[in-house]
């Protein structure tokens, strides 16, 4: 057995399901919800104006880079109060749009590997965004999910790694974290002392000379598929 892995973290947006999809939607969902309930926001701020605001929000509070929902709540607020309709309505519209971010189409590979591999090994989630596994509905493959927000720090900082692993009860170089961003996820993890798997679906070239992934797959069949064969009686007894 090439690696003697304990515990797996999964990244969530682009790697369980593709996030450009949700994005589109939930820019309509929302505007739509502005045109019924704040309408003068919705005219002063239609999509592209929208994200423009957010942009200059986030660039506002650094401070908040690990809190996605409280900067699109921040946003929400601030375009209703210079357009001239009720602030208080931000929780309302975020919650609209909530709903809509938290339904994701997963790859077709994913539901069946993430049953496989939860017989396997613990797995927990470690993502940057704001997607809410209990709503999504499949929480009950994971042991927990550590978000950016709840930890206080992003990836790629090895602080969140290392959370993920004390709660895991496991060491870092046997956890195997799995994740589609070079930077975010695989370099990321590799420094903090982990395994990493690189998800590439899309066939791209690995751009680091320093740091290579231990693993590199196409879906997550293929990680489920390795993680079997490493658990064969045979692996298992060498």
């Amino acid at each position: 057995m090439p690696l003697s892995i304990r515990a797996i973290t999964l990244d969530l947006d682009d790697t369980l399901w593709p996030f450009a999809p949700i994005g589109e939607r939930v820019e309509r969902v929302l505007h739509a919800w502005l045109l019924q309930h704040c309408p003068r926001t919705a005219q002063q701020y239609p999509a592209e104006a929208m994200r423009e605001l957010r942009a200059r929000i986030h660039e506002e509070h650094p401070h908040l880079a690990h809190d996605l929902s409280g900067l699109r709540k921040l946003t929400l607020a601030r375009a209703m109060e210079l357009s001239g309709d009720d602030p208080a309505q931000a929780d309302v519209a975020f919650e609209a749009f909530f709903i809509e971010r938290n339904r994701v189409e997963f790859y077709e590979d994913v539901l069946p590997a993430l049953e496989r591999l939860a017989a396997r090994v613990p797995l927990a989630a470690l993502s940057n965004g704001n997607a809410d596994l209990t709503r999504i509905g499949v929480h009950h493959h994971f042991a927990f999910q550590l978000g950016a927000f709840e930890h206080g720090t992003p990836k790629p900082a090895a602080s969140i790694f290392h959370a993920a692993c004390t709660r895991l009860s496991v060491s870092p170089h046997e956890v195997l974290h799995v994740g589609d961003d070079i930077d975010m996820d695989v370099v990321g993890a590799h420094r903090a002392g982990l395994r990493s798997c690189w998800l590439n679906r899309t066939g791209a070239a690995w751009p680091h000379a320093d740091v290579q992934p231990d693993l590199q797959f196409t879906t997550l069949a293929e990680l489920a598929d390795w993680l079997d064969a490493a658990h064969s009686p045979e692996n298992v007894a060498a």
